[in-house]
């Protein structure tokens, strides 16, 4: 299937209902991380890395990105391989974490179209080579687990496919500690 048989609002409208589904059990608080790590040549149904689409890109983001304002969160977007999987947040997230920025831009060739859609959708867009998110999402099974905080817990989402890319989600909880007389919430 090429990106040119796709229908990019389906994926829009895919995202979307993606995204709302994780955050409906994630529960998370204003200013928490959602990480995004997405492959557009997935979604377009060829292999990782091959075929990067910009507007598959563009049609995502539009899914993704009011959701992420409109619930005052801070998004991650992971790079591909080619920038070591830097991830692209604000600045604003950045100072608040005491994230060290380090110095790349993606582009479609490195970093992919994802990234690339979201620095240029980002009012003080900066890299950083590590986070600890909150929550996630994996389209394209482009493995975000390495930027969870500590446990994180599959949630089981309607969306199985964004395209022709498999999606998986995460959120995190605290670790249980204590022993058998220990009391969790």
């Amino acid at each position: 299937m090429s990106e040119f048989q796709l229908d990019l609002n389906e994926i829009t409208e895919r995202a979307k209902t993606a995204l709302e589904e994780l955050l409906a059990v994630a529960a998370l608080k204003p200013g928490n991380i959602v990480v995004i790590g997405c492959s557009t040549s997935e979604v377009g149904g060829h292999r990782i890395g091959s075929n990067s689409s910009m507007e598959i890109a563009e049609a995502l983001m539009k899914g993704i990105l009011p959701a992420i304002r409109e619930n005052d969160l801070y998004l991650a977007v992971q790079g591909c391989e080619h920038i070591n999987r830097a991830l692209i947040v604000e600045e604003e997230c950045a100072e608040k974490y005491g994230f060290e920025i380090v110095n790349v831009v993606p582009h479609r060739k490195a970093g992919g179209s994802f990234s690339t859609t979201y620095y240029a959708n980002c009012t003080k867009p900066v890299a950083v080579e590590t986070i600890q998110a909150h929550a996630g999402l994996d389209i394209g099974d482009t493995f975000i687990g390495m930027h969870l905080k500590r446990v994180a817990v599959p949630v089981r989402l309607s969306i199985k496919e964004i395209g022709k890319a498999h999606v998986t989600a995460a959120r995190v909880r605290p670790k249980l500690i204590g022993g058998e007389r220990a009391k969790y919430k």
